[in-house]
């Protein structure tokens, strides 16, 4: 069975031995702060906190899913994507992150979070 996590600087890794290895390194979202062992970082794979997300309605309208689906997937209340998708609040710290993968890999991130919680 494989492992994953989702690390906070957006980065998906498999847990493998004890140690990380990034599960789709050329999509991996490598920070000055959290290099990826082996992976160059060109200037356009720097995620910065200050970096503009799509909107969490324009995400989810792509994965052609509800608020309630959207929200099921991501385990948190239909009320906190109702309040991000009305401006209301704003995703922060592992949100974000989650968000920023969701723009760049949904299948992947969904699949990992169907296998998450299938083992809970």
């Amino acid at each position: 069975m494989q492992r994953l996590r989702l690390k906070a600087d957006g980065r998906i890794v498999e847990l493998r031995d004890g140690q990380e290895f990034p599960l789709a390194p050329g999509l991996a979202l490598a920070t000055p702060a959290h290099p990826v062992p082996g992976l160059a970082m060109p200037a356009a794979s720097v995620a910065s906190e200050n970096a503009p997300l799509p909107a969490v309605r324009d995400l989810r309208r792509r994965s052609r899913l509800t608020q309630l689906e959207f929200a099921a997937r991501l385990g948190v209340p239909v009320e906190t994507i109702r309040n991000w998708e009305q401006g209301k609040r704003a995703p922060r710290g592992p949100a974000r992150a989650l968000l920023a993968v969701i723009a760049h890999s949904p299948e992947t991130v969904f699949a990992a979070l169907a296998t998450e919680s299938a083992t809970i």
